[in-house]
């Protein structure tokens, strides 16, 4: 038995089908998709160099790496909306001449404040290029099953490049400066301006509404202080600051909400959520990122500080699990156009993800091979979900609200990443905490860092004693993340079955409906 089509696709002509120049286009747009995703990550090399040169505070370093990071999730959904009034390639170009200009300032900037500046500048500019990707590939791609598989790429290209960030980041500042990691982003923001306005059209809301300016801070107002408060929560435990911090953030959220659904043009529409399948994809979409995000939480950590892999040998193993992200997109695509029902593809690829936090529950204090094949099967699991719940819901919405739509799934993914690493960062920090000695000195209460940076003042016997302690202690923790995570993601799973199965349901009665029509209209 084959899917039922979506209700828009019951009628008419079947769409055309995308060409050579339409996958050349999506060549190029992959570029800085790809440079985005790796400036999450491509500073973990650049900072003792960084430091050297520019003297910053211990809060203007953690505003260098940290920036990026909050001002590109607090302006998705605001990017998302601007590109379906202007033009989404318009916006796309804007925001690459940005991006382009921003790392140009970074790599020769002479302070910590023009840094931490030209990477609030690149969040802006990363906040305007995602949601314009992802929205162009659905405009590019009227097919269903060419959909599919273009945004199983765009989704494999998105993980990929934070994995990637890394790795790149040590080999620049090996041989050159660290500026370097950020001139790598000038080609290539180059060729999408080049090519970008030959190979790119041009779409928007033929009917957008005003532009409410309100919606703005609002917006930023509910996302930030959220994202701040869970992202420090593992870290720095349940701090008063922090959990008033995600409270704000979620009082800002409540107001953000009602206006959207009490104005008559309003950043955000509500009847996205009232479609045939947009809020079961947004809503397992965050699942899936908190699956992925507390995977690669304790992964880092442990190659790093257990196995005591360098910066360099952690990142090029942590490559290793990325292997099975290519072939999980395209092959849940597969598994789709042949028939088989997206409830179970997707409620599989959690069960896949569960498995692998399963091989982390038994993971040891040497398990390299099991760890990174734990990771991958995660990674393969969740990536199969996402590119799932992506062109589900960028399928059920009209072709002028795919900036919108675009710009509402990665901000909940953004929550979820951060709920992931706050959820069971905490876990793992509670039981590393519960088993390391009451009499072991107070840095090593902390965290597994502060453990080894302690025991390399100790005496031999005494230090080598709480280095074993701390890495079981930390190893304990991740199990017990892992089994939490597990219990979560075969939840999850259920959840996908049941809620994707309704939503086909509802579109095969839209179906039935839309022929009975034409019938009678005949």
């Amino acid at each position: 038995m084959t899917n039922p089509k979506s209700p828009s696709d019951t009628t008419g002509p079947a769409p055309p089908r995308a060409g050579r120049r339409e996958w050349t286009a999506l060549g190029v747009l992959m570029l800085p998709l790809l440079l985005v995703s790796m400036d999450v990550s491509v500073l973990y090399f650049a900072v003792p160099a960084i430091s050297a040169d520019l003297e910053p505070s211990g809060t203007q370093q953690l505003w260098i790496f940290d920036i990026y990071a909050f001002v590109l999730a607090g302006l998705l959904m605001t990017m998302g909306s601007l590109g379906d009034r202007i033009g989404r390639r318009r916006l796309l170009l804007i925001g690459a001449g940005a991006f382009g200009a921003a790392s140009l300032m970074a790599a020769y900037a002479d302070s910590a404040e023009t840094l931490i500046a030209a990477r609030a500048v690149l969040g802006i500019g990363g906040a305007t290029l995602m949601p314009s990707t992802l929205s162009l590939v659905r405009t590019m791609f009227t097919d269903p099953a060419q959909r599919a598989k273009a945004i199983g790429m765009w989704s494999g290209v998105m993980t990929a490049g934070v994995a990637l960030g890394s790795v790149m980041s040590g080999v620049l500042v090996e041989h050159f400066w660290w500026g370097s990691v950020f001139l790598v982003n000038l080609p290539a923001m180059a060729l999408l301006l080049i090519l970008g306005p030959v190979l790119l059209p041009e779409s928007k809301n033929p009917a957008p509404g005003r532009f409410d300016l309100l919606s703005v801070p609002l917006s930023m107002a509910a996302v930030l202080p959220v994202i701040y408060g869970i992202k420090e929560i593992p870290s720095e435990g349940w701090n008063v600051r922090y959990v008033m911090s995600v409270t704000v953030g979620l009082l800002f959220a409540a107001l953000f909400v009602h206006r959207q659904r009490t104005i008559a043009s309003p950043m955000i529409s509500p009847a996205l959520f009232r479609g045939h399948g947009f809020a079961p994809a947004v809503s397992l979409n965050l699942l899936s990122a908190f699956g992925m995000m507390g995977s690669a939480y304790f992964t880092t950590q442990y190659l790093q500080s257990v196995l005591g892999k360098s910066s360099m040998e952690a990142a090029l193993w942590g490559l290793l699990p990325s292997v099975l992200v290519g072939v999980a997109a395209p092959l849940s695509a597969q598994l789709v156009q042949r028939g088989v029902n997206r409830a179970f593809v997707v409620a599989g690829g959690f069960l896949v993800a569960a498995c692998g936090y399963g091989m982390l529950t038994a993971a040891g204090t040497d398990s390299l091979w099991q760890v990174l094949a734990g990771s991958g099967v995660i990674a393969a699991g969740i990536v199969a979900v996402m590119s799932q719940m992506m062109d589900l819901a960028l399928g059920t919405v009209p072709a002028e609200k795919s900036g919108t739509a675009s710009s509402v799934l990665e901000t909940g993914a953004e929550f979820g990443g951060a709920l992931g690493m706050a959820v069971l960062g905490s876990i793992g920090t509670a039981v590393y905490r519960h088993e390391i000695p009451a009499s072991a000195p107070a840095p090593a209460h902390e965290t597994l860092g502060g453990a080894l940076a302690v025991a390399r003042q100790l005496p031999d016997r005494t230090g080598e004693a709480l280095v074993t302690t701390a890495r079981e202690a930390f190893t304990n923790g991740m199990q017990a993340a892992a089994i939490a995570a597990t219990v979560l993601l075969l939840g999850a799973a259920v959840l996908a079955s049941v809620t994707l199965r309704r939503v086909r349901a509802r579109e095969a009665k839209a179906m039935e409906y839309a022929c009975e029509s034409e019938k009678a209209l005949a």
